[in-house]
């Protein structure tokens, strides 16, 4: 369990001994101070989680001190002590960035209450630091895995709109990375620091859509009990991600407009617009240019969505990269499961290189994680892959009357739910089936849950 460490400062020598023993008795480690050059020379020595001061100090005041502990660590929490009567004292220093103050006599339920609330906001913005700073290090697109020269071309491309406001329109066949690459282009980008919201226009149903875009006003529609702000006011200073935009309702394209136009939206039932500061970046698997001709698609939204244009590789243009990807998903299920397999045998990797990739780089990550689970070797043969890889590998393994297709065929597809927690549709992903298969199978060997 971690300590947490906290910083008292007083000149008084029984307020210490007092505020010390009530903070050590709820698990804290404590340090004292009795002036603010003895709290600065021991809050540049060591790490505090917590700084409790009183503002009457010898020497510099605790005002003082206060700016030199913001000035060195704005994130930690500082507490103020004051008298009574001096109350302006602690406003005076809360806008100069106190967490809070306290007044003597110190109540000790109330300095415990206030000493937990400030640690508990502390570590939790350092937390979002940290996990802000994985998220930009996992997105960014050095992170995209690609050495060919038409993903150079892709990084070349987000190296030069990333920092930009433009929007960006990213094509390419389904599994190919698209998402992965629009949040590159997010954490690449000064909304880093902001939300990146992702909405799959092809999965929520027209008539909720622009409720759960633009949110909607309380009573404006049966069911609208309260007042709920949408996925773009959640977005307000990051970006907005619209997986596969050409699915979008035509009615909605024409709002969606609107707010590419004025940037500021309309809830449902709402009156006031609001200005949104949202950068869209947008992803197809369709040709936008051929739907617009149909009139599937807003010709002027297309040119709106279309201000720069990221194109996806599909995986069989990149074939330079299979190799790559492929120990990379190695690497990423040996992380998980634990089970140290080093590599690929020459068969494997050659029929990886033959093969045309229809579902991308999400089916090569499939067919790794499959080979992986049926692997039992520190190196993946070609036994293990699919037929449609290799058709020769139907005629390999162990002799036909050493075999019992049904038994193998539970084997599977037991430990293909166990590696995916039992999530059906990622398992059958994984099988190379689909979900309605996967159950009709489970049905048949008896695996359906009661």
């Amino acid at each position: 369990m971690q300590t947490y460490n906290i910083l008292v400062v007083d000149d008084e020598k029984n307020i210490l001994k007092l505020v010390s023993a009530t903070l050590k008795k709820e698990g804290y480690g404590v340090e004292t101070a009795q002036s603010s050059e003895e709290a600065i020379e021991k809050f540049s020595r060591d790490a505090y989680h917590l700084v409790i001061t009183d503002l009457k100090l010898p020497g510099k005041t605790g005002i003082e001190l206060l700016g030199y502990l913001k000035a060195r660590d704005p994130d930690v929490p500082v507490i103020v002590v004051t008298a009574f009567g001096t109350i302006e004292n602690a406003v005076e220093a809360m806008k100069n960035g106190a967490f809070n103050y306290l007044t003597k006599p110190i109540n000790s339920d109330e300095l415990i209450s206030v000493a937990k609330e400030a640690i508990e906001k502390y570590e939790l913005k350092r937390e979002n630091i940290v996990l802000k700073s994985e998220l930009k290090e996992k997105y960014t697109f050095s992170a995209i895995i690609g050495k060919s020269a038409p993903m150079q071309e892709v990084f070349n491309t987000i190296r030069m709109v990333a920092k930009t406001q433009s929007n960006i329109l990213i094509v390419g066949e389904s599994g190919t990375g698209k998402e992965l690459v629009a949040r590159a282009v997010h954490y690449d980008s000064d909304r880093a620091g902001g939300p990146f919201v992702t909405i799959d226009c092809a999965t929520i149903p027209a008539e909720i859509m622009e409720s759960e875009l633009f949110g909607h006003e309380k009573g404006s529609f049966t069911g609208a009990h309260e007042k709920k702000a949408g996925l773009m006011e959640h977005a307000n200073n990051g970006t907005v991600f619209l997986d596969e935009i050409g699915d979008l309702d035509l009615n909605l394209q024409k709002k969606l407009l609107r707010f590419l136009q004025e940037r500021e939206i309309l809830r449902v039932g709402g009156a006031a617009r609001i200005k949104l500061n949202v950068r869209i970046v947008a992803a197809t698997n369709k040709d936008l240019e051929q739907e617009a001709a149909a009139k599937r698609f807003r010709e002027d939204l297309y040119y709106r969505l279309n201000v720069v244009t990221v194109k996806i590789p599909p995986l069989r243009e990149r074939k330079d990269d299979i190799p790559l990807l492929a120990h990379h998903f190695l690497e990423k299920v040996n992380r998980i499961e634990g089970k140290h397999i080093q590599g690929f045998d020459d068969a494997v990797m050659a029929a990886f290189l033959n093969y045309e990739w229809p579902g991308n780089v999400r089916e090569l990550e499939n067919t790794v994680e499959r080979a992986y689970i049926l692997c039992p070797t520190v190196t993946i043969s070609q036994k293990y892959l699919p037929a449609k890889l290799t058709p020769a590998a139907r005629e390999e393994g162990a002799p036909f009357d050493q075999m019992n297709l049904v038994e193998t065929e539970k084997r599977l597809i037991i430990k293909a739910l166990n590696q995916t927690s039992w999530n059906q549709s990622r398992a059958a992903e994984v099988l190379g089936i689909t979900r309605k298969q996967l159950r009709t199978k489970m049905k048949n060997l008896e695996l359906l849950p009661e």
